[in-house]
C-alpha cells in the first residue's frame, strides 16, 4: 500500500514542479490563493500579484518585475535647482573688501574733479560764433551736472571714510561710478570731436572709468547690499 502512494505522490509532485516551470518560461505568475494549491494567472506579473514573491526566470534570473522594482530602487531623484542658471542660490548678497571697494571709489572721485576741470578750461577758452562756448546754455548745463555729480560723490567718500561701514562704502561707489561715468561722456561732448582723439586725454579717462566700475564691489553688489540694509 506505500509504494503505490508514493509513486503517485512522487507522480504529482514532479507534475507540479513542471507545470510551475512551464508556466515560469511562459511569463505567468503563481497567486497563493488561500486553501488552494498554486495556480497560474497568465499576464500578472509577481509585483502585480497581491503580496506575492517575485519569480525566478530559468538560470535564476530574475523576471521583468524584479528588475523593474530593483531600478526604481536604486535610481535617486534630486529636486530641482530653483535657479535657472543652476547656480546655488544665496539670500546673502556677495559683500567685497571694504576697503578695496572704497580706495575704487576715491579713484573714480579723481576721475570726476579731473574732467569736471578739463570740461571748464575748454569750454572757456574754445570760440565758437565769435564768443566762448561756455556762454552757450547747453554747455554750462554740463559743467554744473558735472560739478553736481562730483561734489556729492566726494561727501560720500569722505563720510564712507570715516565711518567704514559696508553700507556707506557701496552708497559711496554707487555715486562715484555714477560721477566718473557720466562726467567722462559729458567732457568728451564739451570737447567735441577732439575728445576721442589720441592727443586728448579725455579719452582715457573714460575708458579708465569704465574699468573700475566693472571692479569687485560695484554696480549690482553694491545695490543689493543697499537693498538688504533697507530691507532689514
Amino acid at each position: 500500500m506505500s509504494g503505490p502512494s508514493s509513486a503517485e505522490g512522487a507522480g504529482s509532485s514532479s507534475a507540479v514542479a513542471g507545470g510551475a516551470a512551464s508556466a515560469a518560461a511562459s511569463g505567468s505568475a503563481f497567486v497563493d490563493a488561500p486553501g488552494s494549491r498554486s495556480a497560474a494567472v497568465p499576464g500578472l506579473s509577481s509585483v502585480e500579484a497581491a503580496g506575492s514573491p517575485s519569480v525566478a526566470a530559468p538560470g535564476g534570473a530574475p523576471g521583468r518585475s524584479s528588475e523593474a522594482g530593483l531600478g526604481r530602487s536604486a535610481t535617486t531623484t534630486s529636486a530641482p535647482d530653483p535657479s535657472p542658471s543652476n547656480l546655488p542660490v544665496s539670500r546673502s548678497p556677495r559683500v567685497a573688501d571694504p576697503v578695496a571697494v572704497l580706495l575704487t571709489a576715491a579713484e573714480q572721485l579723481g576721475t570726476a574733479t579731473r574732467v569736471c576741470e578739463l570740461a571748464v578750461q575748454h569750454a572757456g577758452t574754445r570760440e565758437q560764433f565769435g564768443q566762448p562756448i561756455g556762454a552757450f546754455q547747453a554747455v554750462k548745463h554740463l559743467c554744473a551736472q558735472m560739478l553736481v555729480r562730483a561734489e556729492t560723490a566726494r561727501a560720500a567718500v569722505y563720510a564712507a571714510a570715516v565711518t567704514a561701514d559696508p553700507v556707506d562704502v557701496a552708497a559711496a561707489r554707487l555715486l562715484a561710478d555714477e560721477a566718473a561715468e557720466r562726467g567722462a561722456r559729458d567732457c568728451l561732448q564739451v570737447h567735441g570731436g577732439m575728445g576721442f582723439t589720441w592727443e586728448c586725454e579725455v579719452q582715457l579717462h573714460l575708458k579708465r572709468a569704465w574699468v573700475r566700475a566693472r571692479r569687485a564691489g560695484g554696480g549690482a553688489e553694491s545695490e543689493e547690499l543697499l537693498a538688504v540694509d533697507l530691507l532689514a
